[in-house]
């Protein structure tokens, strides 16, 4: 199964990680996973923009995106953990956003019943 034809966009161990979810679906329920993933997922390049944002004005906004509004409420507060924290999201923007895309990959699955 070719996993660019549904979603070119990915890469790296995103793309193995639902190539894999997506080989035990149907070729409908790809096209209905792919377009709902698609609208649903965060790009790493936005996370990092994010948290670069952070740097200069207000921290947490990428932890926001992603859900995680505790730690989002703990970056403000803290100046993003005395920029610290900020620094190491943007080094590890990649497997942020990827923590982030899988749990909407998983939820998605279940939503579908697949």
């Amino acid at each position: 199964m070719k996993i660019f034809e549904y979603l070119p966009e990915l890469e790296g161990e995103e793309a193995l990680y639902i190539r894999e979810l997506m080989e035990q679906m149907h070729s409908d329920s790809r096209e209905t996973f792919a377009k709902i993933y698609r609208a649903r997922r965060k790009d790493p390049i936005l996370m990092l923009f994010l948290a670069l944002i952070g740097l200069f004005g207000i921290a947490g906004i990428h932890r926001f995106m992603a859900g995680q509004i505790g730690m989002g409420i703990l970056y403000v507060f803290t100046a993003g953990l005395c920029v610290v924290g900020t620094i190491v999201d943007m080094i590890n923007y990649k497997n942020f956003a990827f923590e982030y895309n899988r749990n909407v990959a998983l939820d998605i699955v279940q939503e579908l019943n697949l």
